[in-house]
Parts: structure tokens; sequence; C-alpha cells
């Protein structure tokens, strides 16, 4: 089977994020409150970064990624009975309706092709009063740097399907079916939006 980017990135992954810890450090105490005693799904875990950081708040975490290699590097040292990892589709998700009180999926929406489907897929898992919690790296808003950066990232296969500013990924979310209850752009390698939605009432 040919493996994706995020196979061929899973060992070196941690290394590459640790710039930006200041802003994920940010973002962690941002989400402690809102999963403190919650049933959490988080998709595009990635080597699990996020869920290892807020597992003791939480009181189970399905934490889930597309790729194989990158769960086998989020399992690693993990002691947590509260914590699992698992292979799944973001966009076939095996659990059934409105299973989880949260569902997180950080920094992914712009990498995957037709987001809206994800997110049509996590309205589904969720709990009707359940929360969004949808980080993404917005690249519309990329200084020249970031657009330096992005440009090599791009070179070595690295896949941006949308590129966003942050009004208009809010807009995007407003767009299928969330309302954004809070958001706020932390600075990382590139502008990171952090989003945190919940259910747009249909009338």
């Amino acid at each position: 089977m040919k493996k994706t980017f995020w196979d061929r990135t899973a060992n070196s992954y941690d290394h590459f994020m640790k710039k930006d810890h200041k802003a994920y450090k940010q973002m962690y105490s941002l989400i402690y409150p809102v999963v403190r005693h919650k049933q959490v799904l988080e998709l595009a875990t990635g080597t699990g970064l996020i869920a290892k950081h807020i597992v003791r708040s939480a009181d189970h975490i399905e934490a889930t990624d597309a790729s194989q290699e990158m769960i086998e590097q989020a399992k690693q040292g993990v002691k947590s009975t509260k914590l699992h990892f698992s292979v799944q589709d973001m966009f076939h998700l095996p659990y059934a309706d409105r299973s989880f009180d949260v569902v997180i999926v950080s920094n992914a929406l712009h990498i995957v092709p037709e987001p809206e489907k994800a997110l049509a897929e996590i309205r589904r898992v969720l709990k009707e009063d359940g929360i969004l919690i949808a980080p993404t790296f917005t690249h519309a808003d990329n200084d020249f740097r970031g657009n330096v950066k992005a440009f090599f990232m791009k070179l070595a296969g690295f896949p941006l399907h949308s590129k966003w500013t942050s009004e208009e990924y809010l807009a995007f979310l407003w767009e299928n079916g969330w309302t954004v209850r809070k958001s706020t752009v932390l600075t990382a390698s590139f502008p990171l939006t952090y989003a945190e939605c919940v259910k747009l009432e249909e009338n």
C-alpha cells in the first residue's frame, strides 16, 4: 500500500511540532475546561500530542488518525486507561450517533478534501449539546516567512487543500452548520485559528 505524507513523516512529526510548543500550550489551556469529565473523540490525532496533554482532564478519549504509522507513534509510552488510539477514517466513523460530548479535529480540516463532509460526520457522532473544537492553520494569513515555509512543505508533499483566512475559516464553519462560540488566533509557524463550536440551531 502506498504510504501517505503522514505515514512518511510520523517518525519526525513531534520534532517538527516542537517549534509551536508555545501555541500548543495556549491551546491546551483553552481545551482543558471544555473536556473536563467528558467523553471525547479526537480526529487526526497524529502522534497524540493533544490527547496525551488533555487526557487527565477528560473522562475518556478515543484518539484516531487515518495513518497507521502515526497511531503506532501515538501508542508509545501511553499508560492511561482513559486514552485509546485507533486507525479510523474521519469521513466514515464506526461510532454510534450522538456518542461524544466533545469532538476535537485539530489542524486537519485544511488538509483534507471535502472538509464539509468531515463536519457532517462529526455532527452525527456529537451529542446535540456537544462541542466541536476545531483549531486550524489559516494559511491565507501567512506572512512572507510562512509562505516560504508552506512552499517547501508543498514540495515535500504536504497536502494543503483549503487556504483560508481566519475570517473565511470561521465563515466556512457557520456555512456548514456550526455556531462559533469562541475563537482566537494563536501565533505559531502559521496563524492558528482556534475555534470552539456548537451545532447551529435549525429554524
